[in-house]
């Protein structure tokens, strides 16, 4: 046992001077994912803000002047363009100057003042799809909010629970401090075992006391010490410069993290067992990577993807830690739920460390 630990311990910390030594491998390791967390916390974003709308207005009543005055006013909008011809709606769509074209017919202020159901349309560029239907909806919600004040009723008050002004950083920063992680974590792990063999001391390492099972073990620990070490650096940037609540167990997200991790580690160790060069490991973890990440709910909701697809989102580590970091962060996720989401991760990353022990111990025969 005294044996076991001393090997153990000298594999490690070989691995992690190994890594130290590195004086450019430590600043790609740390210093990036910092700024890519703050850069990408802006840049991406499913708000839809500075649009320019065309309006062709054949009412001229109180209502449709109130709606072109609303949309004016409205913050998503930047420009409205009012036409009296209703060629120019689809030639300022086709120009790319409007994302959203509204053509108001005669009877508007009629229908509105009569509290009946007011009718529009409009035209939506498809080539932008997703800001089309958003800005769609607002445009909606102002017809709606019209109607409302001509009948003089009570207005409808929404509360969004989890969220309340509905920003989509709180949803964007929690999920880049997974993704981030998620890549520094693959990318140490594939590249470890691929690495000593172009340097030509994997060979070395087999024939050493250390055992396949330590080997891996030791392989583990560098990574997986940087990951946690920025996994807590992102939390606290998320909560102290971007004001992202944190509702949930600190301990419970940091157990979540640890296995989250070791799944990781897992797989990119696997990956790397079965590559000759760090070559061959990069495209293996750029091939294992974008799936994870797409089906992972992050850019569309799980839910949505055909039955196969969420079948196969079940063995992403990443879709299980995302749904604990969000709730975690914003609605104080259960205990109970965290569990449900952190053994899926825990089996997958034993079962990937197994692979990479036995391709290791193969090499050993």
């Amino acid at each position: 046992m005294m044996l076991f630990s001393l090997q153990l311990r000298a594999q490690i910390i070989k691995e992690i001077l190994c890594l130290l030594r590195d004086k450019r491998a430590r600043f790609i390791l740390i210093v990036p994912p910092i700024m890519q967390l703050m850069i990408f916390s802006f840049a991406i974003t499913l708000d839809v803000r500075n649009v320019t709308v065309s309006v062709y207005n054949r009412d001229n009543g109180y209502w449709s002047q109130e709606l072109v005055r609303t949309i004016e006013h409205a913050g998503f909008v930047k420009k409205v363009l009012v036409t009296d011809n209703p060629s120019s709606l689809h030639a300022d769509i086709d120009r790319k100057q409007v994302l959203l074209a509204i053509s108001i017919p005669e009877d508007f202020s009629r229908d509105i003042a009569a509290g009946q159901p007011a009718s529009l349309q409009m035209i939506i560029d498809g080539r932008r799809a997703n800001a089309g239907q958003i800005a769609y909806s607002y445009i909606e919600r102002i017809v709606q909010n019209m109607g409302v004040q001509a009948q003089k009723t009570e207005r409808i008050a929404a509360r969004n629970f989890f969220n309340p002004n509905l920003s989509y950083r709180w949803f964007v920063v929690p999920a880049l401090s997974g993704i981030l992680i998620f890549v520094i974590a693959l990318m140490t792990a594939a590249l470890s075992i691929a690495r000593e063999r172009e340097l030509g001391t994997f060979d070395q390492l087999l024939v050493s006391p250390c055992t396949p099972a330590e080997i891996i073990i030791a392989k583990c620990v560098p990574g997986f010490i940087i990951s946690i070490l920025l996994s807590l650096m992102m939390i606290l940037a998320a909560v102290l410069i971007f004001g992202i609540p944190f509702t949930g167990s600190l301990l419970l997200l940091l157990i979540a993290m640890m296995v989250f991790i070791v799944s990781i580690i897992g797989i990119g160790l696997a990956i790397s067992a079965f590559c000759s060069t760090q070559q061959q490991a990069i495209l293996g973890v750029f091939g294992v990577m974008i799936p994870m990440v797409m089906m992972s709910g992050f850019a569309t909701p799980v839910e949505n993807m055909p039955q196969v697809l969420q079948w196969l989102a079940e063995l992403m580590p990443f879709k299980h830690y995302l749904i604990i970091l969000h709730g975690v962060f914003l609605k104080n996720m259960p205990a109970k739920e965290i569990l449900h989401n952190t053994w899926p991760m825990l089996l997958i990353g034993c079962v990937t460390l197994s692979i990479a022990i036995i391709s290791v111990r193969k090499k050993l025969t």
